[in-house]
């Protein structure tokens, strides 16, 4: 009976056109040829690549409610300022507590992607390292909004994940700097906060959602541009080692 409050748009819609011309912009410079190994070295196709991220986009509008706490305090506000960023919840009419649900733009997709990648790259040792740097930075940097849910500095995943995944392994920077960014900051913002979910007071906490979803899609962005990187080592006579 609530799902219409359920549903909602965690950011301004001029961030949304802004993620979506960036979107274009790499699809325009793919097309191009300005990105030619890009996607390649990601290890998805420019169509499915394209398709992902803006699915991540669009389900950012879809929360899938996985638990309900009748006795939580709620904080009614429709949009909130924190440290220059606007965030938007949802209007609240007699809303029963808070419901803890997963945002299926910035948590499924995210989690499925990076899955696949792994098992595609086999990169299971030197992500799960990444991840966890990741992970831990993103804690220390996390901070509770009340009303809002668990912020986190758009930039700080991205460029943390970006130079770890080029610092690891130049051969697979791309796949480990979306796998590392998306689950490291999902598990260090969200997951290691749990314990702290009645501080939050919205109606609605979301995995993935308002707070860490800006930072995990440009963390999508910044991985296909990673890809274009002339990272790859030379051939040298010897494949290099999967890790």
């Amino acid at each position: 009976m609530y799902s219409h409050q359920l549903h909602y748009l965690p950011l301004p819609p001029l961030i949304y056109a802004v993620f979506f011309g960036a979107l274009v912009a790499l699809f325009v410079l793919i097309q191009l040829g300005a990105l030619h190994y890009a996607y390649s070295r990601i290890g998805l196709s420019s169509r499915s690549a394209t398709l992902v991220l803006l699915a991540s986009l669009l389900g950012s509008y879809i929360n899938i409610p996985v638990a309900h706490f009748a006795n939580e305090r709620v904080v009614p506000q429709e949009m909130i300022d924190f440290f220059g960023r606007r965030y938007v919840v949802p209007m609240i009419v007699d809303w029963p507590g808070m419901i803890l649900a997963v945002n299926v733009g910035g948590a499924v997709i995210p989690i499925l992607l990076s899955i696949y990648l792994l098992a595609r790259n086999r990169i299971w040792i030197v992500a799960t390292l990444a991840t966890a740097i990741v992970a831990v930075v993103v804690h220390l940097f996390s901070r509770i909004v009340p009303g809002v849910g668990i912020s986190v500095p758009i930039l700080a995943p991205p460029i943390l994940s970006a130079v770890l995944a080029i610092l690891l392994s130049r051969d697979f920077a791309a796949p480990i700097a979306y796998v590392s960014g998306s689950l490291g900051t999902l598990i260090g913002a969200d997951l290691l906060n749990l314990g702290r979910i009645q501080e939050i007071g919205t109606p609605v906490a979301s995995f993935g959602g308002a707070g860490t979803f800006d930072g995990i899609f440009v963390t999508g962005i910044l991985a296909v541009l990673i890809a274009s990187l002339p990272l790859r080592r030379k051939p040298s006579g010897v494949s290099p080692t999967t890790q």
